[in-house]
Order: structure tokens, then C-alpha cells, then sequence
């Protein structure tokens, strides 16, 4: 009876496993908000983050700037390689430099998104990426074999904080606000490269309890074609 009752359970752990295993792998919806605790206009856009960073399907990513650090508050999250992700996107997008708040869906398309309900919108008609599979494993990221557009595609490692954080706000635009952020990135690096041939790449070790994401992405701010998270 004991031996029956360990194997059972074997079996039903093995298969929850793969159904996690499986649903991590799913497509997802990527939702950059790029965002200043420096800037008056960014809380409405924060919050509108917050509302669907929990949604199916979504992974949400605040990546916060620097080039309002000069009114008087200096963003403790911001960091200048993320302000070169929002300036790299704008040429293809349309625009003639970077502003925020601004939301990117899946490297494809935009909206300020501080009007409710604009960011669920953009992630409606943005749909899903549709690129390689895509799958995070201990030490390693694989990735299958597909269209590398153009041939070449970068692989990004971004650490960030899953959750909500709140900061006070004792200068500039946003004096005397507690402004919550969503899913903050702490850090942001290129893997390598992708051709379109089946690959791994090593994944290193990450500290502070900060969460992983992998995103394979067509260059100079073009569309994601692929995105998991652990």
C-alpha cells in the first residue's frame, strides 16, 4: 500500500512539473514601461502597470530612466543602458527621441499609457510573440530553431524585481509622492547572438531574490520574437 501510494504521487509530482514546465514556455505579451520617478506625467502610467503585470500571458517590465535626474531627483532605479533600450526603440516607432511615460508592447508598437486602460489595448491588438521556443533550465537558456529576421537576432538577460515597490519621493516634480513601481529591472545584458540554429547559452547565477527573464529580440530596438521568465 505505501509503495503503491509513493509511485502515485511520483507520477502526479512528474506531471504538475511538466504542466509548470509547460505553461512557462507559453508565448508572452512583453509590456516595457519606461518611466522617472523624476517625471510629474509617470505615476498614472506606474499604476496602469501595475493592473496587468499579473495578467496571463503578460510579463511587465518597469525599466527605469535618467534624463530627468537633472530637475532635482535623482531615479534610484535608473540606470543608462536602459535609457539606450528607450532611445534605440524610438527610430523604429516613429518618434524623434524618448519621452515618458512610454509603453512598448513586444518591441512592435507604443502608447504613453496613462490613460486607463491603454496598455490592456495595445497588448489586445499586439497579440503574442510567435518567435522560437524558448525555455529557461537552471544554468542554461535554450532556444529552438527558427526565422532569425534579417539572420541575426540579440539574446538580453534582464534581472528584475517581481512585485511592487514603493519610494518615497523627497525632491523634484514628484516631491512628497510614494510612487509604486512594478517589476522593476535591476539590471539589463546582452547573452549573444541568434541565427536562426538551435542554441544554449549559460545563464548566470542571480542574487537578491531579483527574478530572470530572457528576450530574443531583432536588433536596434526591433520587435521580440521570443520571451520566457523563470
Amino acid at each position: 500500500m505505501s509503495r503503491k501510494f509513493v509511485t502515485v504521487s511520483s507520477l502526479s509530482a512528474l506531471a504538475l512539473a511538466a504542466s509548470l514546465g509547460a505553461a512557462a514556455a507559453q508565448p508572452l505579451s512583453v509590456v516595457e514601461l519606461f518611466t522617472s520617478q523624476g517625471c510629474s506625467s509617470c505615476p498614472p502610467a506606474n499604476a496602469n502597470l501595475i493592473k496587468v503585470k499579473d495578467q496571463p500571458g503578460v510579463l511587465a517590465l518597469s525599466f527605469n530612466v535618467t534624463y530627468w535626474d537633472y530637475l532635482g531627483w535623482k531615479d534610484i532605479f535608473g540606470k543608462q543602458e536602459f535609457t539606450q533600450r528607450q532611445v534605440s526603440y524610438e527610430p523604429p516607432l516613429g518618434h524623434d527621441g524618448p519621452f515618458t511615460p512610454q509603453v512598448v508592447v513586444n518591441g512592435r508598437a507604443d502608447v504613453v499609457g496613462a490613460a486607463p486602460g491603454e496598455i490592456e489595448k495595445l497588448i489586445s491588438a499586439s497579440g503574442q510573440t510567435s518567435g522560437p521556443s524558448l525555455s529557461l533550465d537552471g544554468a542554461k537558456v535554450s532556444i529552438g530553431a527558427g526565422a532569425a529576421p534579417g539572420g541575426h537576432a540579440d539574446v538580453w538577460l534582464v534581472r528584475y524585481a517581481k512585485g511592487i515597490v514603493e519610494v518615497p519621493v523627497s525632491r523634484g516634480e514628484n516631491t512628497g509622492r510614494t510612487l509604486p513601481h512594478a517589476n522593476v529591472v535591476h539590471a539589463l545584458e546582452k547573452l549573444g547572438g541568434w541565427t536562426g540554429a538551435a542554441a544554449t547559452y549559460p545563464l548566470p547565477a542571480t542574487s537578491g531574490g531579483l527574478s530572470t527573464a530572457v528576450l530574443v529580440q531583432s536588433p536596434g530596438g526591433g520587435p521580440i520574437l521570443a520571451a520566457a521568465t523563470n
